[in-house]
């Protein structure tokens, strides 16, 4: 076994081998950028060291600066997690040239699989069912149209060196197919150094489901089964379930024996995933093989009670896998939640900042919280916005669900925008909990975006009688303490006025034995609780049902979240809710006039300057935010006034660029 492990990443992976390196007995060492001198992995390793600047290009993806941190501290093995340099061939080899052990397959999968045309012709030799597309490089704008037009729309652009979503269009006639080809072409130049294009017939209705591999280098490989990954947003990730809720045993067993097929096919050593993309009738169609753990590992350990983690490391140290095919199960039912630093509500723009406040929920033997950060962390522009992945249990679909949900009621996070409320209203849309679900699920239910108005709580009078029990448990307090001063007792009044949503409603709220009884409109709540003034959740039982809810002051409104709702609530008597309906409404500020930066990030090309006429839907910008491409476009026919930002230029949220006429 290995005397010290080096973990090439950072983040939420790299804490998450550490824990089992630590769990293993073996030393291990971080490597950190000037960004994340105070990150929880330099925390949590044994050793940490320093290998360059914040951008991700002049530090983690350095193949020499991993190699020196190997030589300074001992480490004989490396752990590359996902993303940077895990699916790098030339680092592997650079590492074995070293004498370093990688923690991973061996170069010549890496370069096989890595290399999309190469993947799909060696799939194809195995007997791997494969998509119908352009096997050779597309060369041009003109070429692309015209493969395209032979394999017939919709026709998927993607980078042959692609991966997490960059590099890829989806097109549906002639000119989305020349104007996606250059912006495939860029973005993969961007992300991976390489602008190969590739394209491939476009499944309609498809689903995203993956097989886990696991192999050792005595001959043996196994499947861990599925894990359906078809909740995406822009080709990303961001709900996973294990096992599929579509597959049959049947159609599971072709899909791991072709996924087995295929690992072997490569001499395949290690944990790698089987991506496939299934039709309606579940037909299977093999899209890509990662070389590497993935993201969404943890769902795959739930059911199958293994750690993926353990089994790579007793592999890449020679020892054969510790179980057959025949002693893997599916026990339960595992989701997992990926919580960004976005806002959902602003076309979920990454969010940069500090924790101010970060509280998780407790983990358990059905909640499991992997991540990298902690309460003051700092969300870097530099590195990919997520902040955990929040993974749950349950004995079937619908307690792993319900367990996700309250586990989503109880994260707390403040300082930067998150997508807590977006996760929880895809978990209860209807035809998630059905299980009807498509890659195209968000784009189809959310076409316009995501709104408040499109979370419908499941009682719309809960969360105003919370605020009116919040509002009576805080002057209560302030009462006792006055009368206490005082010396008398200080009566207080139990009918109030709750404004929210543009709606007055007259509340009762009475104390009861070990907390309030409210009545609104006709409905009676009978709360328990403990909460306290500054815990920043409430704890209750409501009816005899708990309930969780995120607690906050917003100025003079009291703001309560749960279950993908949040409401702004004030509270007040009778005769101040009367004055208030006689206050002006205080008008927004006009800003149509501009265009606004809608994240932070860089300002890559102004497609307009000063006295430009621009029609609707025409170029006015270029944003590249996390190496992706973001096109501003005028939503209206204007004129350019005046230029306000310059390319090269970083921007912030709102920031100004052109303003019109």
């Amino acid at each position: 076994m290995f005397k010290k492990i080096l973990i090439a990443n950072r983040g939420e992976i790299a804490c998450r081998v550490i824990k089992t390196a630590r769990k293993m007995g073996i030393p291990t060492v971080a490597v950190y950028s000037e960004a994340d001198r105070q990150a929880l992995h330099v925390k949590m390793a044994d050793e940490a060291v320093y290998i360059g600047p914040a951008p991700s290009a002049e530090s983690y993806l350095v193949i020499d600066n991993i190699i020196n941190a190997c030589r300074e501290t001992g480490a004989d093995a490396v752990h590359p997690g996902y993303g940077f340099l895990s699916e790098n061939a030339a680092f592997t080899e650079a590492l074995a040239k070293a004498g370093i052990t990688f923690i991973g397959p061996e170069a010549h999968a890496i370069t096989m699989m890595g290399d999309k045309i190469t993947s799909k012709k060696l799939a194809a030799d195995a007997g791997v069912n494969t998509i119908p597309g352009y096997q050779g490089i597309i060369e041009s704008a003109d070429h692309a149209a015209e493969i395209a037009s032979e394999i017939g729309y919709p026709v998927m652009l993607k980078a042959s060196a692609g991966g997490g979503g960059k590099g890829m269009r989806v097109v549906w006639n002639e000119e989305e197919c020349r104007d996606g080809f250059v912006r495939a072409s860029n973005e993969a130049k961007s992300s991976f150094g390489d602008d190969r294009v590739l394209a491939e017939k476009f499944i309609e209705e498809p689903r995203h489901i993956e097989i886990q591999v696991m192999a050792d280098a005595h001959g043996n490989a196994i499947y861990l089964n599925e894990r359906e990954c078809s909740i995406q947003r822009r080709h990303q990730k961001v709900i996973e379930e294990a096992p599929s809720p579509f597959l049959d045993p049947e159609t599971r067993t072709a899909m791991g024996d072709q996924a087995v097929a295929l690992a072997k096919a490569v001499d395949y050593r290690s944990a790698g995933t089987v991506e496939f993309i299934v039709d309606s009738s579940k037909n299977f169609y093999f899209l890509e093989m990662n070389t590497r753990l993935q993201v969404e590992h943890p769902i795959t350990e739930y059911i199958t009670g293994q750690d993926l983690v353990e089994l790579m490391i007793r592999v890449a140290a020679g020892e054969e896998l510790p179980l057959s095919q025949a002693d893997v199960p599916i026990n339960g039912w595992a989701v997992e939640a990926r919580v960004y630093a976005e806002d959902p509500f602003r076309n979920f723009m990454p969010s940069i900042g500090r924790l101010a406040h970060y509280i998780p929920p407790e983990e358990t033997d059905r909640v499991r919280v992997d991540t990298g950060i902690e309460e003051g962390s700092e969300v870097s522009m530099f590195y990919d916005p997520m902040i955990a992945k929040l993974v749950t249990w349950g004995a079937d679909r619908a307690e792993a669900i319900a367990n996700m949900q309250e586990a989503l009621d109880r994260y707390y996070i403040r300082g930067v925008a998150h997508n807590i409320s977006f996760l929880n209203a895809v978990l209860a849309h209807p035809r998630f909990d059905e299980g009807r679900i498509t890659t195209n699920f968000i784009a189809e239910e959310y076409p316009d975006g995501f709104h408040a108005e499109d979370v419908v709580p499941d009682d719309p009078g809960l969360p105003i009688a919370m605020a009116a029990m919040a509002h009576r448990a805080l002057i209560d307090r302030a009462a006792r303490i006055s009368g206490q001063l005082a010396g008398h007792e200080r009566k207080v009044g139990r009918s109030f006025v709750v404004l929210a949503g543009g709606e007055n409603h007259a509340v009762e709220v009475t104390p009861a034995d070990d907390g309030y009884e409210v009545s609104l409109d006709g409905h009676e709540y009978r709360i328990s609780t403990g909460w306290r003034l500054g815990e920043p959740l409430i704890f209750a039982e409501v009816n005899g049902e708990p309930v969780c809810f995120q607690f906050d002051r917003a100025g003079v409104h009291y703001r309560l979240s749960r279950r993908g709702s949040q409401i702004d609530a004030l509270v007040v008597s009778p005769r101040t809710a009367e004055l208030a309906s006689l206050m002006p409404e205080k008008v927004a500020p006009d800003l149509s006039r501009f265009l606004l930066s809608p994240m932070p990030g860089l300002l890559v090309r102004l497609s307009a300057g000063t006295g430009d006429e621009v029609k609707a839907g025409e170029e006015l910008a270029v944003v590249e935010a996390m190496k992706m491409e973001n096109s501003l476009r005028a939503s209206e026919d204007v004129k350019i006034a005046k230029v306000l930002a310059e390319e090269g230029q970083s921007l912030v949220v709102d920031q100004p660029i052109l303003e019109f006429e």
